[in-house]
């Protein structure tokens, strides 16, 4: 999410708070709980948020960070690979527009059954701690994050229990509040989407060995070598969509180690694209990258597409190995089963 789309969100809820007001705390807790209850837990927020620049999710004790630097938010721990735009949107409009429904308990005793824990210090509890900080690391809101209430009812808001860190005072609140810790949810998972009727030839290297596949009508068929054993057509369709809404289980930077290089290919579209892939294998797990040229004419759509992938390792695992770096082994059908022996004729009956 680039600067402009999160300002953007911030005139849209605007309007969700143009009747807040600001909870002061009371000197009674009991008294400060009958003001709050109905009003915006963060009636503040909207202005702030661009200023936002760092949003740590802490669970278990352990911190995940999503940070913005040069117009993209992304996770810090995955090199900063960007993160979903709909999800972080998600979150920040929640934000706004959390309300306090009404206050639950103030004994501490009782924070772990409704999910609103230390998460700083129990490492078993399910709490998280979301945190908006700005460019100098001062928090623009904390919040302790619990359990959702299940309802029943259809057509009804989504409710959650909360609490400001240091008060004991929790709340039910209204609002979809997902503060997610675990970093892979944040990611934003597609890699590249190309129709398998736009592929038009294929060239593979593998094991020392090069195949070429090039479209015939339909379908991909083996042009190099001349001669090949039996192939599996399911197999042959794989390859067609081997780039078609790919998306990756794990990312990283192309510098940090992927392994020792499995295989290469080139996948040329109808219009002119070159998808370079190289695959490298680090232990059981498979890790693609990949280069896109194009003829002056796509040169834009090019761009765009490096802009994306250049500088990230992808893991596809291996099962996709077989798609994005073909070989004949791997296209070749399974041989025949043997026939069965003859049936043993049966002794004449005496």
């Amino acid at each position: 999410m680039n600067q402009s789309k999160l300002l953007g969100l911030v005139v849209a809820a605007v309007i969700a708070l143009a009747g807040g007001w600001y909870f002061g705390v009371a000197s009674r807790p009991d008294q400060r709980a009958a003001i709050d209850t109905g009003k915006l837990m963060f009636p503040d927020l909207a202005p702030k948020l661009k200023e936002a620049r760092r949003i740590e999710i802490t669970s278990k004790g352990k911190i995940t960070v999503i940070e913005l630097k040069s117009g993209t938010w992304g996770v810090a721990d995955r090199g900063g690979y960007r993160v979903l735009d709909t999800k972080l949107r998600g979150m920040l409009t929640t934000l706004t527009e959390l309300r306090l429904v009404e206050p639950r308990t103030t004994d501490p005793a009782q924070f772990a059954r409704l999910g609103v824990e230390d998460p700083t210090t129990e490492k078993e509890g399910t709490a998280n701690l979301l945190r908006v900080l700005d460019a100098d690391g001062k928090p623009l809101l904390s919040v302790i994050v619990g359990h959702r209430r299940m309802r029943t009812q259809g057509h009804v808001p989504e409710q959650v229990y909360v609490r400001l860190p240091g008060d004991n005072q929790t709340w039910l609140a209204e609002g979809s509040l997902q503060a997610d810790a675990d970093p892979q949810v944040w990611l934003d998972r597609d890699v590249i989407n190309i129709a398998h009727g736009l592929i038009g030839k294929v060239v593979a290297t593998k094991g020392g060995d090069t195949i070429e596949l090039t479209r015939d009508g339909e379908k991909l068929k083996v042009t190099k070598p001349a001669e090949y054993p039996k192939l599996e057509e399911y197999k042959l369709d794989d390859v067609a969509r081997a780039l078609e809404s790919l998306t990756f289980q794990d990312v990283k930077s192309d510098k940090e180690p992927i392994g020792e290089k499995a295989g290469e290919a080139v996948f040329t579209t109808t219009n002119g694209l070159e998808i370079a892939v190289t695959v490298n294998h680090l232990e059981k797990d498979s890790w693609a990258r990949f280069t896109v040229t194009a003829p002056e004419a796509n040169k834009p759509e090019a761009e765009r597409l490096n802009a994306k992938l250049a500088g990230w390792a992808f893991q596809t695992g291996q099962w996709k190995d077989k798609a994005l770096i073909p070989s004949l082994d791997d296209l070749k059908a399974p041989p025949p089963e043997p026939a069965a022996p003859p049936a043993a004729a049966e002794a004449p009956k005496p």
